[in-house]
């Protein structure tokens, strides 16, 4: 039995790249979606990393709505440089007020060291072979957690295939007892017609009906009634539904196709119903293939 796959997940990869000593945090999560649908979010200066990334969540994923962040903090401190330039200016001021001042101390060197633009965060060349040193640790890093997001839409998966099984043994069930209600409907239906005639028709005119008309009426309804068809439809469509499970991957949009199909069978069998326990068993027919339809949307 394959592996069933859900499209709802989460992942989490945290570390330090051991180029810088960032620390990065990866954090993937995955919801229901038609498609494929990839949504990322990068610190600046990480947009070259995103065709690599689309890439390898393409070849994991086939469907659903992921939206995977990449957080990035940077211990180290950058080095300082001095800006003589500036603490030239800086140190004439001070110098100058100084002077005006009687009795006051001479300018501190650290004070002078804390003005704005007296140190400035030291200038350095960009290293193609670092940076990419960085790039092809942070994609590591995304497919580590990459395959933690796959796995937790397998083990999310194998949960539904449980669940699905079970409302798919409850959907049999119903129509199975459909198929016992409706063995009656004839019955019902000559029940049905003849009390609407006895309502409508005084004694006389009552017995001037031929039986054959009346039996042709009733024939007539009960072959508009007959919801053989749909029940032999409805227990195709488990068959189907059953081997899907099975199957495992690429289910999903299998699943949603027969679900429409199990809507549809069951609306008209409700439709058809001339007796209240039929319409009954179909009313509780349409409510679990409804759970169906919701847990299905799950499956990727």
């Amino acid at each position: 039995m394959a592996a069933l796959a859900s499209m709802t997940g989460f992942s989490r990869e945290s570390g330090v790249l051991p180029t810088d000593s960032t620390h990065y945090v990866w954090e993937l999560r995955s919801v229901n979606g038609r498609g494929l649908d990839i949504r990322l979010r990068l610190p600046a200066g990480m947009d070259a990393l995103e065709p690599a990334l689309r890439e390898a969540a393409g070849k994991r994923l086939k469907r659903g709505n992921i939206q995977a962040g990449l957080a990035l903090k940077l211990e180290a401190r950058p080095a300082l440089a001095l800006d003589r330039a500036t603490l030239d200016r800086m140190l004439a001021l001070a110098l100058e007020v100084a002077a005006r001042i009687p009795g006051s101390e001479p300018p501190r060197a650290e004070a002078l060291l804390s003005l704005p633009g007296v140190l400035r965060a030291e200038a350095t060349e960009p290293d193609e072979a670092a940076q990419a040193a960085q790039h092809a640790a942070i994609l590591a890093a995304f497919l580590r957690a990459l395959d933690g997001l796959v796995a937790a839409r397998a083990a999310e998966g194998e949960r539904l295939r449980v669940i699905l099984a079970a409302l798919l043994d409850e959907i049999a069930t119903l129509c199975a007892e459909a198929a016992r209600e409706a063995v009656g409907q004839p019955h019902a239906q000559r029940a049905r017609l003849l009390e609407n005639l006895a309502a409508l028709l005084d004694g006389d005119m009552r017995g001037k009906i031929p039986e054959e008309r009346l039996a042709q009426e009733v024939a007539l309804l009960a072959q508009r009634s007959d919801v053989r068809e749909e029940l032999d439809r409805l227990n195709a469509h488990l068959h189907a539904a059953r081997k899907l499970l099975e199957e495992g991957e690429g289910a999903g949009r299998k699943l949603d196709f027969l679900t429409q199909e199990f809507v549809r069978e069951a609306n008209t069998l409700c439709s058809k119903s001339a007796s209240v326990a039929l319409t009954r068993t179909g009313l509780a027919l349409k409510a679990a293939i409804e759970r169906l339809k919701e847990q299905a949307a799950n499956v990727e």
